[in-house]
């Protein structure tokens, strides 16, 4: 067992860590590039990483899979559906949230085609929330999870249908939503999901769900890939990674019918969409850098974690992602040690 998972992990990591320089150099040469907003020199970074972390998942899935059904004699055709169904759900959210990438970094060209009203902007808010919806559409085949629920003063309650049908759509448009929120920031995205993942895919581990946890340490493996690349100063961005993040941060939630707990761990994402509520989500993480390095938070009320962060003393932005990744893992720590009783 321990090789079993130790080894698509290796995968995972080492195929999004050599395909990353290529990647990069590949991004640059055809201009997918960035500002870097927390630099003096403003350097342009290539954008969309995505692919790369997205190339060492599916590594790692395959090789397990192929490792089952070809050397530890078959794998339960039900282990491999759950898969399958997370692959996809996974591709269609990179899918989307490449999209949304590509149209904010069109540049302008002559004359005004279709894409002209995107152009630099992305897509709107709602088609952000909506467009996800069809990445749950594999999770609700297959009817992953388990449709029953704790509710206060009621106990366990089962939904039946209404639970592919309503809560695992619900659960990856928000989750991938809420990921989206807090970021951009070098490492903050990747290590944020370094750590949700790794509580919950021990907690998954511990609640008897395999399948789960192999999902998010193999995910986890490719995300330490790529914040050796992410992490300050970024030699590429993330782009549609918070999309991607936040799926299977859902999926492993799902399949490892760890619900509650992955709820209770995202309690620093919905203090995020409180701050950013009253500007109807169009505040910015965004700091203002100094001429020491560090960042200043924008004037008036905090409209992000990172603001508050930046209000509590002088912090370069290596600093303060590594503060509310810390913090964010004190959090989920303590989440663990409070339910894992009830495992």
């Amino acid at each position: 067992m321990f090789l079993s998972i130790i080894i698509p992990v290796a995968i995972a990591f080492f195929a999004t860590y050599l395909v990353l320089p290529p990647f990069i150099k590949l991004l640059k040469h055809e201009g997918l590039v960035g500002i870097d907003i927390h630099k003096m020199n403003k350097p342009e970074v290539p954008e969309m990483g995505a692919p790369s972390v997205l190339f060492g998942f599916l590594g790692g899935i395959f090789v397990y899979i192929g490792a089952k059904t070809f050397l530890l004699g078959g794998i339960n055709p039900t282990e491999l559906v759950i898969f399958l169904a997370v692959v996809s759900t996974v591709m269609i959210i990179t899918f989307i949230g490449l999209i949304d990438e590509l149209t904010m970094l069109i540049k302008e060209r002559e004359g005004h085609g279709i894409f002209e009203k995107f152009k630099r902007k992305g897509l709107s808010k709602l088609m952000q929330f909506i467009l996800p919806f069809p990445a749950a559409i594999p999770l609700m085949a297959v009817a992953a999870g388990i449709s029953n629920i704790t509710i206060p003063f009621l106990g366990v309650v089962s939904i039946g249908i209404l639970y592919p049908l309503i809560l695992v759509p619900i659960a990856i448009v928000g989750a991938s939503n809420a990921t989206n929120m807090l970021a951009g920031f070098n490492g903050l995205q990747a290590g944020l999901g370094i750590v949700m993942l790794t509580f919950l895919g021990i907690f998954a581990y511990l609640n008897g769900s395999v399948i789960a946890a192999l999902i998010a340490f193999i995910f986890i493996g490719s995300l330490i890939a790529f914040l050796i690349f992410n992490w300050y100063p970024a030699k590429i961005f993330p782009g549609a990674l918070d999309y991607l993040v936040g799926t299977v941060i859902a999926c492993v939630a799902i399949v490892g019918n760890i619900e509650k707990f992955a709820l209770l761990c995202f309690a620093p994402w919905f203090l995020e969409l409180v701050l950013k509520l009253p500007s109807k989500f169009k505040a910015e993480n965004y700091g203002v850098i100094q001429k020491d390095g560090t960042l200043k938070a924008p004037e008036g009320r905090p409209e992000s974690l990172t603001h508050i962060v930046m209000k509590l003393g002088r912090f370069k932005e290596w600093q303060v992602s590594l503060i509310i990744i810390g913090l964010v893992a004190l959090w989920c720590g303590i989440m663990f040690v409070m339910n894992v009783k009830s495992i």
